[in-house]
């Protein structure tokens, strides 16, 4: 056999050549296929989702802020009542969203009065201005 020789190179670095650009390749595809396994194993286990998620997906309008109070003021059953609202969504049997009066309603059902800072405000000449403010101003 004739070999070729290419801009004056030896069949030895010819080869020593092929051998790198063939390892070069096994190396890429060997890491395409890991990546391609980890793509596949992440499709295959969805996250659950958590505890904040499931509720912000039922709380809606001020039912937060309800939500934050009632942790603050009832530590001890809070969890309990968290735990049994995420049963109940996942098992389908809240399709609506609660808002904070609806909120506020449930707990006191369950015997947990929940009270909240609560503040009446006037609008006045593009101003928020308290009771206290507003009767100040009209003396």
């Amino acid at each position: 056999m004739t070999s070729i020789r290419l801009y004056g190179m030896s069949d030895d670095e010819l080869e020593r050549l092929k051998r790198k650009k063939m390892q070069e390749m096994h190396r890429r595809m060997a890491v395409q296929q890991a990546n391609q396994a980890a793509q596949a194993s992440a499709k295959e286990k969805p996250k659950e989702p958590t505890t904040d998620q499931m509720l912000d997906g039922i709380f809606g309008d001020r039912a937060w802020e309800v939500w934050k109070a009632a942790r603050e003021q009832f530590p001890k059953v809070i969890p309990q009542v968290e735990k049994a609202l995420v049963d109940a969504v996942k098992q389908g049997k809240i399709g609506q969203k609660i808002d904070g009066g609806g909120l506020a309603m449930f707990l006191r059902q369950i015997g947990l009065p929940i009270r909240l800072n609560t503040q009446i405000r006037f609008a006045e000449h593009g101003e928020l201005k308290t009771l206290e403010q507003k009767l100040k101003s009209n003396e």
